[in-house]
């Protein structure tokens, strides 16, 4: 792997002059000095930490990570690059891969603009260290940050094979399509702790918005196992078929991140979207999301990853360009149980909202979310959606870890048939790696329902730590 870092160094050495290096020049330079450093192989060890170098590294590393079900594994490069001012902390990365097994690809920029206080809120919360009474608590700090943090992004993705099943709880494997789409997003995004009011401080109360431009175009996939969607399907069946407006979607909502005790934690959040399509007011519609997520810590309260996702893009495990968490080899005891409820409703009828806006159930979804993993991938697609969730999740050793999934869910065309009643249900179970900054790694066998078993392996497409990517639904 030396000629990465000839390659980096010399471009480094290239474009600076001599007695007058900024700060792009110098950090090629650094990075072509640590990937020497890490490359030179002294022994086999060297050979992982090289790797994770190559893979984490800033400004310039190896991007890789699972497209979207049925499109393969992406792999391409990634510019990261940070700032710091007096009061604002700015970083921005740059990235593009392509699936090494078909057309699908995904290219995008993300710029983070975080407003730094002179100091930040310190949240103290009283938990148990694993293995002590309950009597004898130890204050736990959070620290967290109390000014806004602004997102700003343009993505496109192309996406080569999506299934289409029809929509509702009751399509059959039998009616199977296929379909490509294109989608570029243009947008930014908001997020405000709110910490002004001591009483509130205690309950992580953050408000968020959003505003995106939706440019989607669908087309036909031939050659594949199964028809593709315009041969099976019209625009009564599949909304949203014939045409593809642009779309201006708005968000605003809240969360609440307490936790409570020494070994609870909660997850809740609510929105509110609306998606405006100048061009057709037939297509304008609204819908509200509720996910409330609730964790339990087997050996009490531990921080979720390596940093903030807030604080941080996709391409970087890290605030600021630091260096990434080193691969841990702790035998120390980590271990949770989540109960998560989510639900999904739109305000209009189902003629609409386009299909390939409505949420998925079913093996992953577009967001690479598992949801009834034993299914196909996008199997049940609707306009309303209410899943149950059941995990555990426990290290094995270092950063391998196992877990367990129960899901049950459906879909519906009509607000009014959503219910608890005719769940769909699916288990799964498989092996888990989480190594320093390296994106997550999930190996999962899944089983259940009436519709067999699907083994899913995914590598998720941001730094462990990393923030997340804009949805694609």
């Amino acid at each position: 792997m030396r000629w990465i870092a000839a390659v980096l160094l010399g471009l480094s050495s290239t474009l600076a002059f001599a007695q007058n290096e900024d700060w792009v020049h110098a950090d090629f330079r650094r990075e072509a000095e640590r990937v020497h450093d890490a490359c030179t192989f002294h022994n086999f060890m060297s050979v992982g930490s090289c790797g994770y170098t190559l893979f984490t590294d800033h400004p310039l590393h190896i991007a890789a990570g699972s497209m979207p079900p049925q499109n393969g594994f992406g792999l391409g490069m990634a510019y990261v690059a940070a700032r710091n001012t007096e009061n604002w902390r700015l970083s921005w990365d740059v990235d593009a891969v392509g699936a090494t097994n078909g057309a699908a690809w995904r290219a995008g920029g993300y710029l983070k603009l975080i407003h730094v206080p002179v100091q930040p809120v310190h949240i103290t919360t009283s938990v148990s260290a694993p293995g002590e009474q309950a009597a004898k608590p130890k204050k736990h700090t959070v620290t967290v940050h109390p000014f806004t943090v602004f997102n700003l992004y343009a993505q496109a993705i192309s996406l080569d094979k999506l299934n289409y099943f029809g929509l509702g709880n009751d399509t059959s494997l039998l009616d199977a399509s296929v379909f490509g789409m294109r989608q570029t997003i243009v947008g930014a995004n908001v997020i405000k702790p709110v910490f002004e009011f001591p009483s509130l401080s205690r309950l992580n109360l953050s408000l968020f918005g959003e505003m995106n431009g939706r440019f989607v175009s669908i087309r036909p996939e031939h050659g594949q196992s199964v028809p593709s969607i315009e041969t099976l399907y019209t625009n009564a069946t599949a909304p949203g078929l014939s045409s593809q407006p642009g779309f201006l979607q708005f968000s605003e909502g809240a969360r609440i991140k307490p936790v409570l005790g020494d070994h609870l934690e909660l997850n809740y959040a609510g929105s509110f979207q609306e998606f405006f399509a100048p061009s057709s007011s037939q297509n304008t519609f609204e819908r509200w999301i509720v996910d409330l997520n609730h964790t339990f810590y087997l050996y009490g309260y531990t921080e979720s990853g390596p940093t903030s996702t807030a604080l941080t893009g996709p391409d970087e495990c890290s605030p600021s360009g630091q260096s990434c968490p080193k691969v841990s080899r702790s035998r120390n005891l980590n271990g949770s149980i989540g109960v998560r409820f989510l639900l999904s409703e739109s305000m209009n009828a189902a003629s609409k909202v386009p299909f390939y806006f409505q949420p998925t159930l079913g093996g992953q979804d577009i967001n690479s979310n598992f949801t009834l993993p034993s299914y196909q991938d996008y199997r049940y697609r609707a306009p309303n959606l209410l899943l149950l969730e059941e995990k555990f999740e426990h290290s094995v050793w270092g950063p391998f870890g196992v877990k367990f999934l129960m899901d049950q869910g459906r879909v519906a065309v009509d607000r009014g048939d959503l219910g608890f009643s005719h769940l769909r249900h699916s288990y799964a179970a498989g092996l888990t790696l989480r190594a320093g900054g390296f994106p997550m790694v999930q190996m999962m066998f899944a089983w259940g329902g009436a519709e067999g078993h699907h083994n899913i392996f995914n590598l998720n497409s941001s730094l462990l730590g990393g923030g997340s990517r804009p949805l694609l639904d």
